[in-house]
Formats: structure tokens, C-alpha cells, sequence
């Protein structure tokens, strides 16, 4: 069975914000989101990648801490899944918050229509080399070591690792780093899905495919760049909307 089921309110879906101090122009349009659309939903979902960077919950800043209190403000449920930047979110943060941390992949009932939620970089099998990164980060073997040590030593890490990942988007082909359709095909079959929604790729739109013989839709959510990017759901329908930053 699916493991939430929305309500008759509006259901709201983010991803790959990025928040980032250098960035205060998304901090500021994801207050005005929570202050305004987010105030008239029955569940907000943030696929991840909500943060450029998480080094740990024991880590704070004042731009987060103000996020923090808007989140927890919310007079509706809140679910977040980790992205590839922020794989640390723990249960502090969710305490703060007041989140629900959800499983990569999640099923949710979305106004009757079961519904596959992912961060969606676990469907870009074709990019060996991240895929072999994404294990090594994703080990609890390597997340225990890596929060033992000082956040100095995380932040000189994570300066290195975003060096790495740049040079890496910079020399493989766009087409390597996108989802592969066959995995995105059968992790919808194995789910028993026919809509998808995840984040990740930083390219916004709505594909029509054929999961088990039946037509499905993978819609794919934008990152917060230029504009902001969300997926509002009811019982009219699904729309991906926009809004310049």
C-alpha cells in the first residue's frame, strides 16, 4: 500500500533549491513560498537536494535557522527526502522542523493516483562514475567516519568534493547524466506506479512513456536558478508551475 495519502488540500512538490548563503535571493523566494503558496496546502514534499550542502545537523547558520522556523511554522505536514547535496539531513533537522524524513524511493497516494516520489539521481545508472560515488557517500560505514570528524575537516571536504563533481558535469555528456528510460521504466513497473515525480536532473518537464504496457508520466521537477520550480497536485490534476526568482 502506498505509504501517505494526501488530503483534499493542494499537494505541494520542491526540489534542488540549493540553498546556499551565497544565494540569499532563494533563501528570501522559499520564505515567500512557505509564506504564501505553502500556507494553502494539505502537504508540502521536498525531494531533495533542498541544501547545496549539509555537513551534519550539529552545523548551523543564520539563513538556515530562519528556514528552520518557517518550515516548522507550516500549518501543514512537511516530508523530506535526501538529494545528493544534502544526504546527512538527520532527525535533529527533522525534529526542528518538524519534517517526516522519507525513504528514496517513497509511494504515496496523490489524490487517487499511487505516485513513485525519488530524488531521481539512483535512476542515472548510465553515469558509472557518480553512481560509484553516490555508493561510497550513501555506506553508513563512510557517514559515521565522515560526522566524527571537526566541520572544518567536512566543509574542506565538501569544497573538494563540489570541485570534483564540477569537473565531472563539465566533462560527460548531458545525455550520460540524465535518468537512463530503462531503469525508469522498471523501478515504476516494480512499484506498480504510473507516475513519477523526482528532481535531480535540472530539467523540468512531463515525459509520456510505457510502464508494463500501460501509458505513464514521469514529470520532472526544475532547480531554483532563474526561477523557482513546483509541482501542485489536487483532484482536478497535476500542474508543474514556474515563477521568476
Amino acid at each position: 500500500m502506498p505509504a501517505h495519502k494526501t488530503t483534499a488540500l493542494p499537494t505541494l512538490f520542491i526540489s534542488d533549491l540549493h540553498l546556499d548563503p551565497s544565494r540569499p535571493d532563494i533563501h528570501q523566494a522559499l520564505l515567500n513560498f512557505l509564506s504564501n503558496q505553502a500556507q494553502e496546502c494539505g502537504a508540502l514534499y521536498i525531494l531533495g537536494d533542498f541544501f547545496e550542502v549539509w555537513l551534519g545537523d550539529d552545523h548551523s547558520h543564520p539563513s538556515v535557522d530562519a528556514i528552520i522556523l518557517a518550515l516548522k511554522a507550516l500549518p501543514c505536514p512537511v516530508f523530506i527526502m535526501h538529494g545528493n547535496r544534502d544526504f546527512l539531513l538527520g532527525e535533529h533537522f527533522c525534529a526542528q522542523t518538524g519534517a517526516t524524513l522519507l525513504n528514496d524511493p517513497t509511494t504515496i497516494d496523490l489524490h487517487g493516483t499511487k505516485t513513485l516520489l525519488m530524488h531521481g539521481d539512483s535512476l542515472c545508472t548510465e553515469d558509472t562514475a557518480y553512481m560509484q560515488v553516490r555508493s561510497q557517500l550513501r555506506s553508513p560505514a563512510f557517514q559515521t567516519d565522515f560526522l566524527s570528524k571537526s566541520l572544518a575537516d567536512r566543509a574542506a571536504f565538501a569544497a573538494q568534493a563540489r570541485q570534483q563533481s564540477q569537473a565531472h558535469t563539465q566533462s560527460t555528456d548531458m545525455g550520460i547524466m540524465d535518468v537512463t528510460p530503462s531503469e525508469v521504466a522498471r523501478v515504476m513497473a516494480e512499484a506498480g506506479v504510473l507516475r513519477l515525480i523526482h528532481g535531480h536532473t535540472h530539467r523540468p518537464a512531463r515525459h509520456s512513456l510505457q510502464v508494463a504496457g500501460e501509458s505513464a508520466e514521469r514529470i520532472v521537477l526544475g532547480d531554483w536558478d532563474q526561477q523557482g520550480w513546483f509541482i501542485q497536485a489536487d483532484a482536478t490534476g497535476v500542474r508543474l508551475e514556474s515563477f521568476s526568482l
